[in-house]
């Protein structure tokens, strides 16, 4: 394998993101009546689509959890956005995959109105070749179609030679969905185990790993 393309989540992949999403979430659930005792509860948030998870974890029929979603963006486009923080590593990560022409594209389930602006808030735009997201309308919201979009807007056709990097289940998934293997970050909100089950090709536990890993292939 000749490693010529690399799709990376966001959200628990480049940057840790918990404080900007739970408070977001405790916002929306609080608007809603529901308080939220302990805020550790809501790191499975973090990564998934959330309308899937309002939906999942609290019960939410699916006008509800739209609603939830639209709660969460008052607060998140305002506050959240950038309560957040980029992993140790990263960039350097991100400009040793350039120097050696490996081309990176982002493939988060985040939509791209807000990925694109944590990119840029962070300064790592200029590493990217395409930002991949979600639609605010949900009419793209899943990781197997955010990176199906990243294949067709750059017109990969050797996905042997491509791989994703990302810390849940829903980048496994999408990844072998569209002919590519994946990278499961232990750094991120996945467990060891939801990323084995989910059948990752390759686990790292820190920045460095995924750096020696990613050279390597």
């Amino acid at each position: 394998m000749s490693l010529k393309y690399v799709l990376l989540d966001l959200d628990g992949t480049l940057t840790n993101p918990e404080t900007g999403i739970t408070n977001s979430i405790i916002y929306a659930l609080n608007k809603l009546g529901i308080e939220v005792e302990d805020r550790a509860t809501l790191r499975k948030f973090i990564g998934p689509p959330l309308i899937d998870s309002f939906m999942g974890y609290y019960g939410f029929s699916r006008d509800d959890a739209k609603k939830a979603v639209g709660l969460y963006r008052e607060y998140y486009a305002e506050k959240g956005i950038f309560e957040n923080e980029v992993y140790e590593g990263i960039p350097e990560l991100l400009e040793e995959l350039t120097q050696r022409n490996i081309t990176c594209v982002l493939a988060t389930s985040k939509p791209t109105f807000f990925a694109t602006q944590v990119i840029e808030h962070f300064g790592l735009t200029k590493y990217f070749a395409y930002l991949s997201g979600t639609t605010l309308d949900d009419t793209l919201i899943t990781k197997d179609a955010v990176i199906t979009q990243a294949i067709k807007q750059l017109s990969i056709t050797d996905l042997d030679n491509s791989i994703m990097v990302g810390d849940r289940k829903h980048d496994i998934e999408g990844a072998h969905a569209n002919g590519t293997k994946c990278v499961g970050v232990l750094f991120g909100f996945g467990t060891r185990e939801e990323l084995v089950n989910a059948g990752a090709d390759y686990l790292v536990e820190t920045v460095d790993e995924l750096r020696k890993l990613l050279i390597s292939i």
